[in-house]
C-alpha cells in the first residue's frame, strides 16, 4: 500500500504548479494586456535510488510560453491609450536595463517627460533608448506606432511633430516566455527579436484586456480541488488498509 500512497502523495505535490498559474491568473483578471501562459504539462522522470529500475514518477513541467491570444477591446477614448493588433507587442525597458515587451498600453508621462506603461516601464524607440516627450507638450499614437506631439499653445492648424516610432515586433513565429517581472522575452533569451511577416499596428484610444476566462479558470481550479480530496482519500485509504492488515497479523 506504500506505493498507493507514494503515487497519491506525489500527485498532489505535482498539481501545486498548475494551481499557482490558475490563482495567478485569476489574480490579473482585470490586468491590462495579461497574457495566460500554457498549461502545466506532465513528464515521466525515472526516481533513482534503491529500487526497480522501472520506477517512474510523474513530475509537472511548467510551460512559460505566453499565449498571445487577443484579450477584448475596451474604448477609452484617452489619447494615451493604445491596444496590440494581432500579435504585435511593445518594446520596454526592463528593471534590470533588458530589451523586454509587453501588450499593457496604458501609456503616460512620469516627472521627467519619459514614456512609460502603466506598471512604470520605460518605452522604447525604433531610434534606440526610451521614448521622451517634450515638457508641457501633449503627445498621441497614431495606427502605425508613431509617437506625435504639438504644443497645446499652438494654433490649432499647426500639425503634430513625429517625436519618434514605438519599438514594435510582430511574435506570431517567436516564442516568448515570460519573466520574473512579468514582462515578455524570446525564448532563446533577453533581447530584441526580429519581427514576423505580419505588418505591426496598434488601435488608438483603446485599451486590451486580459486574455483570462475566469468562468474556465474557476472551473478548473474547482476539478483540481475535486482531485485533491480524491488523492488524499487514496492516502487513507491506504493507511486504513495497512493498520487492518497489521492488526490481523498481530491477532495470528
Amino acid at each position: 500500500m506504500d506505493r498507493l500512497a507514494f503515487t497519491a502523495a506525489a500527485a498532489v505535490n505535482e498539481k501545486k504548479i498548475a494551481r499557482q498559474l490558475m490563482t495567478n491568473e485569476l489574480a490579473n483578471v482585470a490586468t491590462v494586456g495579461f497574457k495566460r501562459s500554457f498549461d502545466v504539462a506532465m513528464k515521466s522522470i525515472k526516481i533513482e535510488g534503491q529500487g526497480f529500475d522501472t520506477r517512474f514518477q510523474p513530475q509537472a513541467i511548467p510551460e512559460e510560453r505566453v499565449l498571445l491570444t487577443p484579450g477584448s477591446l475596451m474604448a477609452t477614448g484617452r489619447k494615451s491609450d493604445i491596444a496590440m493588433n494581432n500579435a504585435t507587442v511593445l518594446g520596454v525597458q526592463a528593471p534590470n536595463g533588458d530589451t523586454a515587451f509587453t501588450r499593457r498600453g496604458d501609456l503616460r508621462l512620469n516627472a521627467t517627460g519619459v514614456l512609460e506603461t502603466g506598471s512604470g516601464h520605460p518605452v522604447q524607440g525604433l531610434a534606440g533608448g526610451p521614448i521622451t516627450v517634450p515638457p508641457g507638450f501633449e503627445f498621441f499614437v497614431s495606427p502605425d506606432g508613431g509617437v506625435y506631439a504639438r504644443d497645446p499653445a499652438a494654433p490649432a492648424n499647426e500639425p503634430a511633430v513625429l517625436i519618434d516610432q514605438l519599438l514594435l515586433r510582430d511574435a506570431s513565429q517567436a516564442t516568448l516566455i515570460r519573466r520574473l517581472d512579468g514582462l515578455f522575452q524570446p525564448a532563446e533569451g533577453a533581447g530584441d527579436f526580429a519581427t514576423g511577416p505580419n505588418p505591426v499596428s496598434v488601435t488608438p484610444e483603446a485599451l486590451e484586456g486580459s486574455n483570462v476566462n475566469p468562468v474556465e479558470v474557476m472551473t478548473r481550479l474547482i476539478d483540481h480541488s475535486r482531485s485533491f480530496e480524491f488523492q488524499m482519500k487514496a492516502i487513507k485509504e491506504a493507511r486504513s488498509i495497512d493498520e487492518n492488515g497489521a492488526s490481523m497479523m498481530r491477532a495470528n
